[in-house]
């Protein structure tokens, strides 16, 4: 946590030392601009002339591009101030500030994942894991008609509004609020501000030999509240012959959840295992950190060595690594809490394993696969995944050397601020890391969660113990393929932050 917390210091100091008495804008230079509307842009143009990954491909962003340094890019400066006042809102400016953002290139975007927001409170609440939830987890895929939209549930939250509900993972629900879902309502319908929703449950039965949806008798009406999720949503031991298989689905790396999650290695380690299955097929990602000490309780045997390397901006590399004393992640064998609690790491020793991976396992997730990957054997078992191997860091508008924030407004950048490779120098792989063995999760056989039949988990215990299952399907029936899931408009989701 230390290394962190430098370079939030090193944040703060650079952005506060670009900020001058031509930093606040005079009435004569902003005419009609509203003058804080202004003072943001200002933020968010040096926040990333300084940061962000691609700085020096974005020609607006040049240190040059208004003055003959950055230090006279100010207020003062009318190709500065009338730059800024082209642009309508503050979002507008940062998103034609990226590098081909997803936003506006869609399939042809070089950054995908670079994001803005207006309340850095509900930024850092996500980060925490916090959210208003009916604890129902789910994806959406196209269906029947065009434009028709099915809903089918991942999982449900351990003493959730949903549980308590009784919806199951494999539920599926074609309407909310009376309402059928379609592609151009679906946000409207599952993502706002209302405090219930209400959905009718179909499920897929046999009729006449084909799995068709049907309508059961059951509706149900679900309040939101707020719910802080414990990634660590499944942990068990499988006793197969020989073999006690670890298995754990861990669904986001949450610092506040550090400890737990090392007290899980602690009893897999207590009981013996000899073979260990992580999944994290929906694993958005999370905190670099969290990330170093997973890898670090798997393995064990590599403390003091690199996990990952970073590579930021050409101007920010050498500033960083003086600061830090270098920009490598290292595994470790013991762990620093957020209250600064240090705790020795329940390592595995494990030389193999197994992942279980799907298209929404993203960012700190694949962190792990890459950076395992270069010390031992792992598995991966499922669906290609995001592709996210850029981290990012939350730029707040600080006014000094303190990490004061500017009072008057709580807008927060998120950039990619730096690409992150493994020890042997690997990380393109934007087009998502491929599985050793490919599977889609299939609506016709979805399984439960932890329960040695379910397919993914199936397969792992097959490669393990080497015994055949002519059981497992070789291609699916109905296969997912989401287009977009219930934690898609969170901040979180596919992040790997610092």
């Amino acid at each position: 946590m230390k290394r962190i917390f430098l370079s939030i210091l090193l944040m703060a100091s650079i952005l506060s030392c670009k900020k001058d008495v031509d930093d606040t804008p005079k009435p004569d230079d902003v005419k009609n601009e509203d003058v804080l509307n202004l003072e943001i842009k200002d933020f968010i143009w040096k926040g990333l002339n300084t940061f962000y990954l691609w700085q020096a491909d974005v020609p607006n962003l040049a240190d040059t591009r208004f003055a003959p340094s950055v230090q006279q890019t100010n207020f003062a400066n009318t190709a500065y101030s009338d730059f800024l006042k082209s642009y309508k809102t503050p979002d507008e400016l940062f998103f034609n500030l990226l590098n081909k953002p997803e936003k506006i290139y869609k399939k042809e975007a070089i950054d995908r994942f670079s994001y803005i927001t207006n309340d850095y409170t509900e930024l850092e609440r996500s980060f925490q894991g916090v959210s208003l939830s009916t604890g129902m987890e789910f994806g959406l895929t196209r269906y029947g008609q065009e434009g028709g939209v099915l809903g089918f549930v991942n999982y449900v939250l351990p003493n959730s509004e949903a549980e308590q509900k009784g919806v199951k993972r494999g539920d599926l629900f074609l309407t909310v609020d009376g309402t059928p879902l379609t592609v151009s309502n679906y946000k409207s319908l599952l993502f706002n501000d209302k405090t219930s929703m209400a959905i009718d449950i179909y499920r897929l039965e046999n009729v006449n030999g084909q799995k068709t949806i049907q309508k059961t008798n059951k509706s149900v009406v679900m309040a939101k509240k707020e719910i802080t999720e414990n990634p660590i949503l499944i942990k068990k031991v499988i006793e197969k012959g020989t073999h006690k298989i670890g298995y754990l689905m861990y669904n986001g790396f949450v610092a506040n959840f550090d400890k737990q999650l090392n007290e899980a290695f602690g009893e897999f380690k207590s009981q013996g295992i000899t073979d260990f299955v992580l999944d994290l097929r929906y694993n958005g990602g999370g905190r670099v950190s969290s990330a170093t000490y997973l890898a670090s309780m798997i393995t064990g045997q590599f403390n003091g060595q690199i996990f990952a390397k970073e590579r930021w901006n050409s101007k920010l590399q050498p500033i960083v690594e003086k600061e830090r004393g270098g920009v490598d992640n290292f595994f470790t064998n013991e762990m620093t809490t957020d209250n600064k609690e240090k705790i020795a790491i329940n390592s595995l020793n494990l030389s193999k394993i197994y992942i279980l991976t799907s298209g929404r396992t993203a960012s700190a997730s694949e962190l792990v696969i890459n950076g395992l990957r270069a010390y031992i054997d792992v598995v991966q078992i499922g669906d290609v995944t995001v592709g996210k191997n850029q981290g990012s860091i939350t730029i707040y508008d600080w006014i000094d050397n303190n990490r004061n924030k500017n009072p008057k407004h709580k807008w927060a950048m998120q950039p990619l601020v730096l690409k992150i490779e493994n020890a042997k120098g690997e990380g393109d792989y934007t087009s998502g890391l491929r599985p050793t063995f490919q599977m889609e999760e299939d609506l016709t056989n979805y399984g439960v969660l932890g329960d040695e039949k379910e397919p993914l988990l199936a397969k792992a215990i097959q490669s393990i113990t080497g015994a055949t299952d002519k059981r497992l399907p070789s291609k699916p029936e109905m296969p997912t393929r989401e287009f977009v899931h219930s934690k898609s408009f969170n901040f979180a989701v596919n992040e790997m932050y610092k």
